[in-house]
């Protein structure tokens, strides 16, 4: 086959190469990013004027190019050299249309292009972005509203409750200022009334945009009965859906461990948690987790006396130490008892209590509980799809793999969501749904983000994105760091909540942000910025440059960068001699 040169097209002056995204012997397909080109004025990236083999690069890190200069040399795949096109160039006006598969025919009870298998945030994104995009799309649901797990009975319930849990802490500490409404009369009909209405309102909304789609629905247990059929148990029995592609959105369901009585109600995983069946007096937390942490402020708030048990030596592993260091202050001194390096050996149900075994370093007093929340993590749904009978292929632990465009080893199906792997994330699904349904639309897409966002709503909120500093020192990655404690913000000095602080991770050498944590009010809205900065390849400069509106909590990242340059005014920070 013969050999193309890839030249720089006209990008407006001379760039240094930044990032090469793709290593020789890489297949890549025509209008793919190749590398990373920063200039004075912007960061761009080049994308290959053909398809193919990528042999040999021609460039390295550092380099200087302009217009014409080679950058690589790449081996035809059989398609035809296009002239070389300018970065974010729209596609010439003579390609043509990408279209989907027909729908096929036989004797099934329906026919679709495409069907999607789960409505969660995931599920519903895929089949209303392909119907968008011009496909017959059947969208088919377990459970009689829309919206899984996420929307049901996680996500949304539970952000409805910690407001509750929230308000309830805020109005304890408001005498303080002067402001005394008395101790909070809790009405938990009414308060489940609320997380109901805000579950349906949702729910309502995404069955009238399905209607608006023309996107059919199923509702029923899914299962594949060939590579093209699945089979729907529906209240009415057994329906056929015959398909030209599919998408796997199926989700994932909590561990259950089987040291625990599962058959006693009193035993809750997260599910049972957001039901709010009653305010125990005792409540034991297994696992210290996102989700055990944000249900212990909720039931702590309502009036529980909540026992947190990590197994791990420390709160929320996945996040710093030091992030994690201002909840585990407020929430002890709101009377939750936290142990680390225990582990819960065997609950045992008697008829007034639920009695709890522990072993660790760092044991609780009590062992008789009137409730138990189970919440050491989720296990995907791959493996509950007999997916074999379609020859997708699914790990023993219910995993399964994809590629950039979220295919599975059979190419018309897609997976997406939390059983393609970590993070089990709502917002990382909606951005594979997207992949996916554009790419079974016929659109050469892949999926290319570079960092995905954690938010723990506890209160105070903990969120990071990119590198961490636990993970930089593991994997020995230089870094340095721009921190700034909210103490010194006239925001959170404000609003009484100084105990939180934000900090940003550099490159030494480049000064480009490539990670941070922020713990405080709100720091789930806050890290999006930083999500931005790390995409874009933002410096400390651009974001300290950046005029912030003071004063605001979102100021503290421009800070935490500007203490990183040294040019932070807003403390005073010796010069290191």
């Amino acid at each position: 086959m013969a050999a193309i040169e890839l030249k720089v097209p006209d990008i407006g002056g001379s760039a240094a190469v930044i990032e090469l995204l793709v290593k020789e012997g890489d297949t890549v397909a025509s209008n793919q990013g190749l590398l990373t080109l920063e200039s004075d004025k912007a960061t761009m990236e080049v994308p290959a004027s053909a398809g193919g083999v990528l042999k040999q690069w021609k460039v390295k890190l550092g380099d200087t190019l302009s217009e014409g200069d080679v950058i690589a040399l790449l081996e035809a795949a059989g398609e035809p050299v296009a002239a070389p096109v300018a970065p974010a160039a729209a596609p010439a006006i003579s390609t043509p249309e990408p279209k989907a598969a027909p729908a096929p025919k036989g004797d099934a009870n329906h026919h679709c292009q495409l069907v999607v298998i789960g409505s969660g945030p995931g599920g519903y994104t895929a089949a209303f972005r392909a119907a968008d995009l011009g496909m017959d799309v059947i969208l088919v649901e377990r459970y009689a509203q829309l919206g899984g797990v996420c929307l049901n009975v996680g996500c949304i319930p539970s952000k409805a409750l910690l407001h509750a849990a929230n308000v309830i802490e805020e109005v304890k500490h408001v005498a303080d200022i002067g402001l005394d409404f008395g101790a909070a009369k809790i009405d938990l009909d009414k308060l489940r009334a609320h997380k109901e209405k805000t579950v349906g309102t949702l729910s309502k909304g995404i069955a009238g945009m399905a209607k608006q789609r023309k996107v059919r629905t199923v509702t029923g247990v899914a299962e594949f009965a060939s590579a093209n059929r699945l089979s729907v148990t529906t209240a009415n029995g057994v329906e056929t859906i015959d398909f030209a592609q599919g998408i796997i959105a199926a989700g994932s369901q909590p561990v259950k461990l089987p040291a625990f009585p599962w058959d006693d109600p009193r035993v809750m995983d997260s599910t049972d948690a957001l039901m709010l069946a009653d305010v125990p007096k005792r409540l034991l937390v297994v696992g210290g987790g996102i989700i055990g942490l944000e249900m212990a402020c909720v039931y702590s708030a309502l009036g529980s006396a909540v026992t947190v048990v990590e197994f791990m030596e420390q709160l929320m592993p996945g996040a710093d130490p030091d992030l994690v260091k201002p909840l585990q202050n407020l929430l002890k001194k709101r009377g939750v008892a936290i142990h680390t390096s225990c582990k819960v050996l065997k609950v045992t149900a008697g008829k007034k209590a639920l009695t709890a075994e522990f072993d660790g370093a760092s044991v609780p007093e009590g062992k008789d509980y009137e409730r138990v929340l189970v919440s050491v993590g989720r296990s995907p749904n791959g493996g509950k799809l007999k997916a074999e009978n379609a020859g997708v292929q699914v790990s023993e632990r219910g995993f399964i793999a994809v590629d950039k465009q979220m295919r599975t080893n059979v190419p018309h199906i897609f997976a997406i969501g939390d059983l393609v792997g970590q993070p089990m994330l709502a917002h990382k699904a909606t951005h594979e749904a997207k992949v996916a349904a554009e790419v079974a639309a016929g659109h050469k897409r892949q999926w290319v983000a570079r960092v995905i966002p954690s938010v723990a709503y506890t209160d105070p909120e903990i969120a990071w994105v990119g590198l961490t500093e636990t993970e930089a020192k593991a994997k020995s990655i230089a870094y340095e760091v721009g921190k700034f404690p909210w103490a010194a913000s006239g925001r959170a000095i404000g609003i009484g909540r100084t105990e939180g602080f934000t900090k940003l991770l550099f490159d030494p050498a480049t000064h480009r942000v490539i990670g941070a944590g922020i713990v405080g009010s709100h720091a789930g809205d806050l890290i999006a910025e930083v999500a931005l900065a790390i995409e874009m390849g933002c410096e400390a400069a651009d974001i300290g440059h950046t005029i912030h509106p003071h004063p605001t909590l979102s100021e503290t990242v421009a800070m935490a960068a500007e203490v990183f340059d040294g040019s932070i005014t807003d403390l005073y920070i010796p010069k290191k001699k």
